[in-house]
């Protein structure tokens, strides 16, 4: 095998601070991934943890670089931010914007919208893969690579462990979109039923795909936040590292092997 250890780190919108808190929790250990691959919230986060940044440096950016101002609008296109106007807030951490420049092997996933097949980034440039792996449908609007539109990379694989398959001697998976049962008094427009029903297909998808890990990290708290939370980021990380600690047993044994 390639690599010691991979981690699968799912799609989740803001509950993908957990995979920060997981990392967290890891590095208290001293066990750090090999390999990652992310899709969506999940791919921001492992491209800032290959690029060396501390969890406080991951939480910092999500806290002040987050996309949901007027300013970053979007303009007779389709969806409501532009996610070409929050580039600048990715070069900052990422100014080589090159996959070649991380510290370590990462893969992310995203959606081409227009074939409507799974691609899979991981070498080039950084960013735009960044943005189209993360860029949710409705709200952000597609990115375009090479004449390309792409979406988040969760609408095919929110659970993206495929690539990890067969270069790494150990998988860990964390899934940041646990499934909650939903009240009718929270499904009351065509949209939220409509958001429902892929929230619900994502992740039957994906957990017939936890048999591929050797551990999968899944805390069921993570159901009762939002996908666009911006004011519980620091309670979201807690929940990923409480449930990284409460397996921590299992998971030094998954790295020092029998």
């Amino acid at each position: 095998m390639e690599y010691k250890l991979g981690m699968v780190l799912s799609g989740g919108g803001s509950r993908g601070l957990a995979h920060i808190g997981v990392l967290k929790a890891l590095g208290e250990e001293g066990i750090e991934p090999d390999c990652l691959s992310a899709t969506s919230a999940g791919a921001i986060v492992a491209a800032l943890y290959a690029a060396g940044y501390s969890p406080g440096e991951m939480l910092e950016f999500f806290e002040t670089k987050h996309p949901f101002r007027v300013s970053r609008l979007a303009l007779r296109k389709p969806g409501f931010i532009d996610t070409q106007k929050v580039v600048a807030d990715f070069l900052e951490y990422f100014p080589d914007d090159s996959f070649e420049a991380l510290g370590k092997k990462v893969f992310m996933t995203a959606t081409d919208i227009l074939d409507g097949r799974l691609e899979v980034f991981a070498s080039g440039r950084l960013i735009p893969a960044i943005l189209a792996s993360s860029s949710a449908p409705m709200i952000f609007t597609p990115t375009e690579i090479d004449g390309r539109w792409y979406s988040d990379g969760g609408i095919i694989d929110n659970f993206p462990v495929d690539p990890l398959c067969g270069l790494c001697e150990a998988i860990l998976g964390v899934y940041a979109s646990p499934l909650r049962r939903r009240d009718r008094s929270e499904l009351k427009s065509s949209l939220a039923v409509s958001i429902r029903a892929l929230e619900i297909g994502m992740f039957y998808n994906s957990r017939r795909k936890f048999h591929q890990c050797d551990l999968v990290i899944s805390p069921q708290e993570l159901s009762g936040y939002g996908n666009f939370e911006t004011r519980h980021y620091a309670e979201i990380l807690e929940i990923g590292y409480r449930a990284a600690r409460e397996r921590m047993h299992e998971i030094v044994c998954l790295v020092q092997g029998p």
